[in-house]
């Protein structure tokens, strides 16, 4: 089974922001579920509307740990806006009935019932379908931010996120520059074994054979989080890059990537965008070494690509 990933430490619950930056948290709704989100800006720019950058992690990540990155980009004059899928981090989660609802029809045709209910939380399952939703409604949170510059946006994800950012300037024209590294940009099985797997999970979940993962129960890898495959066999941004031409796209890759090829993930999508495009490859580095060694050098090279196109 092809892998795809992201950070699996959680962070600890304390924070204290630097002094030279202004920080708040904030709510955001994601088809009735409550988000997470943290907002970072140079304290020098005051009131002043700023271009944006909106980051999301990956596989088993959570928004705090983006928070040394935001601070770096913050500081090169950004509102960046960080936030937790549903189900992950500080974010709310979605909920299942665990007992039928009431048999009793509603008083009115047409009028939606208040009852009580026994339910239980939908956490930490990874679904790319969900959670690039979920960027979407950021996206149009973010179009009410007094300090947004919304003709200025940028966004920023890493592995997983890597392959959700293309996902979403494919899908939604306001973004118009992404920053992708070591970005994974297709979920699809590539044997006909996996593809067997997925199909028989999707059925016996449709058919109530089978539920969620339960938090914590499933780890892939080094990675925690339970796939969903029924929407695995649906997400690949690779195949839609084209659909973005109004997107500067930046693709940082590693040379000895691990976890998948990059040649069927971030050179595919280099080759196929029709915008401004760059790709560059941190040499002697796997996966991870873009969040260790060569996160700086990482940092660094989305500044750059962010100055040039948001600050034009």
């Amino acid at each position: 089974m092809s892998l795809v990933s992201g950070w699996s430490q959680q962070p600890g619950a304390s924070y204290t922001p630097p002094d030279d930056l202004a920080y708040r948290k904030a709510n955001i709704t994601s088809e009735g579920v409550r988000l997470s989100a943290e907002l970072f800006a140079p304290k020098s720019a005051g009131d002043k509307k700023l271009p944006v950058i909106v980051m999301g992690h990956g596989w088993g990540g959570v928004a705090a740990l983006l928070r040394p990155d935001a601070t770096v980009f913050a500081r090169a004059g950004y509102l960046v806006v960080t936030f937790d899928y549903r189900g992950w981090g500080a974010s709310d989660s979605r909920v299942i009935l665990t007992k039928p609802a009431p048999a009793e029809p509603a008083s009115k045709p047409g009028v939606a019932r208040t009852y009580n209910a026994e339910v239980t939380e939908v956490r930490e399952v990874v679904d790319p379908l969900e959670m690039t939703t979920d960027w979407l409604n950021v996206l149009h949170w973010l179009q009410g931010e007094p300090q947004a510059d919304v003709s200025r946006i940028g966004i920023w994800g890493s592995s997983f996120a890597g392959g959700h950012v293309v996902w979403v300037a494919e899908h939604d024209p306001r973004v118009k520059v992404l920053v992708s590294q070591v970005g994974a940009m297709d979920s699809r099985p590539r044997t006909e074994a996996d593809r067997k797997l997925y199909l028989e999970e999707a059925t016996k979940v449709a058919r109530g054979e089978k539920g969620y993962p339960a938090p914590r129960a499933q780890v892939v890898g080094q990675l925690r989080g339970g796939p969903i495959y029924s929407s695995f066999l649906q997400y690949a941004p690779v195949d839609d890059v084209e659909r973005a031409s109004q997107c500067a796209m930046l693709f940082i890759i590693a040379e000895k990537e691990e976890l998948f090829d990059n040649r069927d993930h971030a050179i595919k999508a280099h080759e196929r965008a029709k915008g401004p495009k760059k790709l560059v490859t941190i040499p002697g580095i796997t996966h991870y070494g873009v969040y260790t060694t060569e996160r700086g050098r990482a940092q660094k090279l989305a500044v750059e690509w962010f100055d040039q196109w948001l600050k034009k």
